[in-house]
């Protein structure tokens, strides 16, 4: 059995950096947020509460790409919102054995988040994520979670969800 190969996804506040440490930590691989990979410009932009565009993300999926790709065989856990399936595959077209777990919460317990948080993204923002968000679809390799339970009890779900996966393929 390889090691996971996770894309912790959601809107911005659904707690994708806990989370993904959580899964990191329990399967023993490397962890990295896909914030630090936006270029500075994507920073500058989402600070200023302008929301990114598709031309935007591209070079920045490619580098998240290129990071699981990197990690395909020891094995990692990488957060990145990930809200187009368009962009889900520019991900699997780097590491296709990539399985997305999908963080989803209602706009209230969100936007709470956000505003407790010291953080680039601005939650006048939250909209324009929730509006461009295409959630996991059943063809897609992965799992959606609600994060009303804290990170280490998804991170415990997901990898219980994960093995079972790996016992019906083999």
């Amino acid at each position: 059995m390889k090691p996971v190969l996770v894309v912790v996804m959601g809107i911005s506040g659904v707690g994708k950096s806990a989370v993904g440490h959580a899964v990191a930590d329990r399967a023993g691989v490397p962890y990295a947020d896909g914030d630090d990979y936006h270029p500075k410009a994507n920073i500058e932009k989402m600070s200023a509460g302008q929301a990114l565009t598709d031309e935007d993300r591209w070079p920045w999926l490619e580098l998240i790409g290129q990071w699981l790709a990197d990690h395909d065989a020891t094995g990692g856990v990488v957060s990145c919102s990930a809200l187009r399936r368009v962009y889900r595959e520019v991900l699997t077209q780097h590491a296709p054995r990539t399985v997305f777990l999908h963080l989803v919460g209602d706009h209230a317990l969100i936007q709470s988040r956000m505003e407790a948080r010291d953080h680039f993204m601005p939650v006048s923002l939250l909209e324009s994520q929730e509006a461009t968000l295409e959630p996991l679809e059943a063809d897609e390799n992965g799992v959606v979670f609600d994060v009303t339970e804290t990170p280490d009890r998804i991170a415990a779900a997901f990898l219980v969800w994960l093995r079972s996966q790996e016992d019906r393929h083999e």
